[in-house]
């Protein structure tokens, strides 16, 4: 039975507006004991094919900006790469778990924690897009001995996921899980955009190392899923209480 998501249609105001730029989406399966353990109270696993899943996601912020104000060329460009999961609270509706979100904009990173009680990390980034496509993506924490690097170039044809799918059940993700630890709160928002257009990636380097940064068991083997999109313009909608 194809797994239904919830739809991009919130009815909550948008508070924020980005783009998220050349997003590449590295996933493995995992056993869901082993992601159960690390989920905060209210959530629980969700599952294709009886696996949980777990993705590593580089791509690039542009436009960030409050719903009233301009984007600010000074913070509104930046580098992101989180590690993810897949998850359902206790009103059956599906989402994603973020166990951290590194970026190298100081600025985003207090606005996360401090209001959305997100795990962002500051890391420094750098990247650099040719001109025939290739994207060549670099992040290193505080006491990194080297770079985490990402080399990876589109290809393929171009369209949404189709419904049923794995691709699907990684991607047209429209709700998120923070956890406040102070009040042992669980929150809840959406997002809102058009479908990805995915299409395959000729992937050259990536990294496993947010794994063990998170704690998370590293994966033995390469990405099962590994699919990329040029983009998407996305609103952003508030926070609420589960």
């Amino acid at each position: 039975m194809p797994v239904k998501l919830e739809v991009s249609s919130p009815e909550q105001p948008v508070v924020m507006y980005q783009r998220w730029e050349e997003l590449l989406f590295l996933h493995w399966s995992v056993l869901p004991k082993v992601i159960a353990k690390t989920l905060p109270p209210g959530l629980r696993v969700d599952t294709f094919n009886e696996r949980a899943w777990i993705g590593v996601v580089p791509f690039f912020m542009s436009g960030v900006r409050p719903r009233f104000l301009p984007a600010l060329p000074s913070v509104s460009f930046f580098q992101e790469l989180n590690l993810r999961t897949y998850v359902i609270d206790e009103h059956g509706r599906r989402g994603v778990w973020f166990y951290s979100l590194d970026t190298s904009h100081r600025l985003p990173v207090w606005i996360a924690r401090t209001f959305f009680h997100l795990n962002y990390v500051h890391a420094r980034m750098w990247a650099t897009r040719s001109n025939d496509g290739v994207v060549d993506y670099f992040s290193v924490r505080n006491r990194q001995e080297s770079p985490q690097r990402f080399q990876w170039r589109r290809e393929g044809d171009v369209g949404a996921a189709e419904e049923g799918t794995l691709e699907y059940f990684l991607v047209e993700r429209y709700r998120l899980y923070a956890y406040n630890y102070k009040r042992r709160h669980l929150l809840t928002g959406c997002v809102s955009h058009e479908p990805y257009q995915i299409q395959g990636a000729a992937v050259d380097a990536y990294s496993k190392e947010l794994f063990q940064l998170n704690g998370v068991e590293v994966p033995a083997s390469a990405p099962e899923s590994v699919v990329a999109s040029k983009g998407a313009q996305v609103r952003i909608h508030p926070l609420t209480v589960v």
